[in-house]
């Protein structure tokens, strides 16, 4: 079952089943159960643990996500085409070439997981918000209605209303008065928020999960306010049919340095009584090796705060975020996490909750702010890009304005559809590559294709996939990739094409998420909070998840 290959070829990739995949989870073992199907089919069923990381992104996310090489993986899909012509196979070659010795394909997908008795699950981050809901069924953590809260704000009473979603989500819509203050900011920043003991504190979100997470955390660290969620944040508004702010940028400040030292107690108090471990920055370098075991790095402060400063290796990740997230970054369950920041606050209040959901954590203490030298973004692992035939945004600007020869040349876009949309080559076909074979047999037949993505990079990695679609037609053509990507022909000044305009491949990249924009049906967001209710029944058939509370 976890037999290493001795080479990289098909006959080497192993085969599991449901039994197997289980015993792994009930043992805590390191898995990297992936979905490699896009988000939108993902989130219509998939196993609890099952991660997803779609076949069109395999070597772009492959090394960050999957930092161990020798880890086991098991891929997973539908279950709906022959072993041999499917996208678990295909993932798999493809993690194999990339270096990764220990891959099984989960035999049957989907459809094998259920017919054997696994239960599925809808919608994406189902272990993070499968975990809120436990947390709220053991705590009761306390929650206002949206009319209760209307009522508070019209009253002018002394309510401080904190938004503990990503900045851009509350920007898009938000509770009249509230604050952006993601998750793990709220207890660094809630004293000079609500400076009175007496002001009550409201937390809300989209849906349940943050507020309830945001809620729970100001109990847990012994706030003296007194704190409620709103009860089933902006769609519970929506829903009592009251009027959302948009465009709002009311966010924290800079809090003191006796506050960050206060703070820093509470949280410590709360990571210590999760079982939180502690790490020197020497352990840390030592688990670089990725050996034995699988190690994220991930630092839990803003990104602006990121980008100013930070150690060697961490991934920018918001602490709120990595609870509501946790598999989209750390999709190897049963790996370790190291934890960092600068004040003590924001990894050890993220580490509580991690370790409540039965990660193996640690929070770096002995690193000072002159050890967060590095600047910049993070930049993801790659492996070497291949070298293929390209042409410059010039040569093909040329081939598309030319009468003569336009028609001999098919642009392929393989960007997500949201940048696909937002601007592209004129007259460029939007292509999943995971969809290849599909799209290649609705496209015009041309002469010449000519690959592209947002940077250029995807494009060379799916320059083989695109030939082989070709050969597979029995058609002879040329196959260039965009030196530099849509942004080379962007960066030149030249004319975007915006829409929807030419979709050769469904939009399935992304699962539209009932609780995002301002124009969901209700239908669709009622029926979001009544999934959400029922995920702790869920979690009891399923008994795989290990869940805890304080």
């Amino acid at each position: 079952m976890q037999s290493t290959p001795s080479v990289h070829s098909p006959v080497d990739i192993q085969f599991c089943d449901y039994l197997a995949v289980r015993q792994a989870l009930l043992d805590k073992r390191e898995i990297a159960f992936l979905d490699v199907r896009e988000e939108d089919p993902h989130a219509q069923s998939h196993p609890l643990f099952a991660a997803n990381f779609p076949l069109s992104r395999v070597e772009l996310d492959a090394y960050s996500k999957l930092p161990r090489r020798d880890v086991w993986i098991v891929t997973l899909d539908e279950g709906d085409v022959p072993l041999e012509r499917s996208d678990a196979m295909y993932a798999a070659r493809r993690l194999m070439a990339l270096g990764f010795t220990n891959v099984s394909v989960f035999k049957g997908g989907v459809r094998a997981w259920s017919a054997a008795g696994g239960e599925l699950f809808i919608d994406v981050n189902v272990p993070s918000k499968s975990f809120g809901e436990f947390v709220e069924a053991h705590k009761h953590t306390p929650s206002l209605s949206a009319q209760e809260v209307k009522t508070l704000i019209d009253e002018k009473a002394d309510v401080v209303i904190v938004d503990a979603r990503r900045f851009d989500e509350y920007n898009t819509m938000s509770i009249p008065t509230a604050i952006s203050c993601p998750g793990a900011e709220l207890v660094l920043r809630i004293a000079e928020l609500a400076p009175r003991p007496e002001t009550r504190v409201i937390v809300n979100c989209a849906g349940r999960t943050r507020s309830i997470i945001g809620t729970q955390s100001l109990i847990n660290a012994g706030i003296p306010n007194k704190v409620s969620a709103l009860r089933n944040g902006t769609i519970g508004w929506t829903l009592a049919d009251q009027t959302l702010d948009k465009g709002q940028t009311r966010r924290f400040s800079d809090v003191s340095a006796s506050t960050t030292k206060n703070a820093a107690v509470r949280a410590r108090n709360v990571a210590d009584r999760a079982g939180v471990k502690r790490a020197s920055l020497v352990q840390a370098q030592a688990w670089r090796s990725q050996s034995a075991r699988t190690t994220y790095f991930f630092d839990t402060r803003n990104p602006e705060e990121f980008v100013a400063g930070h150690l060697p290796e961490f991934r920018s990740t918001p602490g709120g975020q990595l609870v509501q997230e946790t598999e989209m970054v750390a999709p190897v369950r049963g790996a370790r996490i190291v934890l960092a920041d600068t004040d003590g606050v924001r990894a050890n209040m993220t580490a509580s909750w991690l370790a409540q959901m039965a990660w193996e954590v640690y929070v770096l203490d002995d690193v000072e702010s002159k050890d967060f030298n590095i600047a910049g973004a993070w930049q993801a692992e790659l492996p070497l890009v291949p070298e293929v035939p390209s042409i410059d945004f010039a040569t093909i600007e040329t081939w598309l304005q030319a009468p003569a020869i336009k028609e001999e040349t098919i642009v392929i876009d393989l960007a997500r559809h949201a940048q696909y949309v937002q601007g592209h080559i004129p007259s460029a076909h939007y292509v999943l590559r995971s969809q290849f074979n599909d799209a290649m047999t609705r496209l015009p037949t041309a002469p010449r294709y000519v690959l592209t993505c947002p940077d250029g990079v995807m494009a060379r990695f799916a320059f083989d996939a695109c030939a082989q679609a070709l050969r597979d037609r029995e058609h002879t053509a040329e196959v260039y990739v965009l030196a530099g990507g849509t942004q080379a022909w962007r960066d030149a000044g030249l004319d975007l094409e915006k829409g929807p305009t030419h979709l050769v491949s469904p939009p399935i990249d992304r699962y539209k998420r009932p609780y995002e924009g301002t124009n969901n049906a209700r239908e669709a967001m009622q029926g979001y909070l009544d999934w959400e209710f029922g995920l702790v029944e869920q979690l009891g058939r399923d008994g795989t998840h290990h869940f805890w509370v304080l």
